[in-house]
């Protein structure tokens, strides 16, 4: 039986992105690192304000959506008080699109991506280079959606990419785009990677790092 930092998976809203499956294998991972691993289909966890208390990261997997005014303030307030916070792509920067609150938690928000996949290169900054999560990650390619975010000035961007060329979006290609970050809430970490729409995405090696070493280094 697994003694080591507490983990709580909240999975869920648009199917899309798998939240089941997803969250599964993201389950899987925290409990070979040592985890224990309570998994919730409910955003009613948010308010319940001993658990997330008790909690020392909670992973969400839960595209679009809304939150309640009692939900979003008892998530805030958890990670501000110390609980760590992490995810991916749409499970968490694609999530509650009205509230402006939780986007400031986030650091960032989904605003496009081009209709087909793409193949893309994520490049780790000069900070992500030495930051924990990127420890021993280069270079490389994944090909999946390419999401175009609105980060907030003062998150730590770990890596970036290119974005590619798109008819619908031209005046976007080129452009600079963060793809990992994190920041400090309070008490709390919170850290974001945008890949990961579908699970092949989540099994490319250097994904699966970035997103292990994240959920580590966000934790309690």
């Amino acid at each position: 039986m697994a003694t080591g930092p507490k983990a709580l998976i909240v999975r869920g809203g648009w199917e899309g992105h798998s939240p089941a499956a997803t969250g599964q294998w993201c389950a899987q991972l925290l409990g070979e690192a040592g985890y224990q691993v309570t998994v919730s289909g409910s955003l009613d966890s948010y308010l319940d304000a001993g658990l997330l208390a008790a909690t020392d990261l909670v992973v969400q997997c839960w595209t679009m959506g809304r939150l309640s005014a009692g939900q979003s303030a008892g998530l805030r307030t958890a990670v501000r008080a110390g609980t760590g916070f992490a995810g991916w792509h749409g499970g968490i920067v694609d999530a509650f699109r009205e509230d402006t609150d939780y986007q400031l938690l986030t650091g960032g928000q989904f605003v496009y991506h081009p209709q087909e996949f793409v193949s893309y290169q994520v490049t780790p900054t000069a900070a992500g280079a030495s930051h924990p999560a990127l420890a021993g990650i280069g270079l490389y390619r994944v090909t999946t959606e390419q999401y175009y975010v609105h980060t907030a000035p003062g998150v730590e961007v770990l890596a970036v990419t290119e974005f590619a060329e798109d008819q619908d979006q031209p005046q976007l290609a080129g452009t600079v785009v963060p793809v990992t970050w994190a920041q400090r809430w309070g008490a709390g970490r919170v850290f974001v990677t945008t890949v990961g729409h579908r699970l092949a995405d989540l099994t490319v090696p250097e994904v699966t790092a970035t997103i292990r070493q994240g959920m580590v280094w966000a934790t309690r």
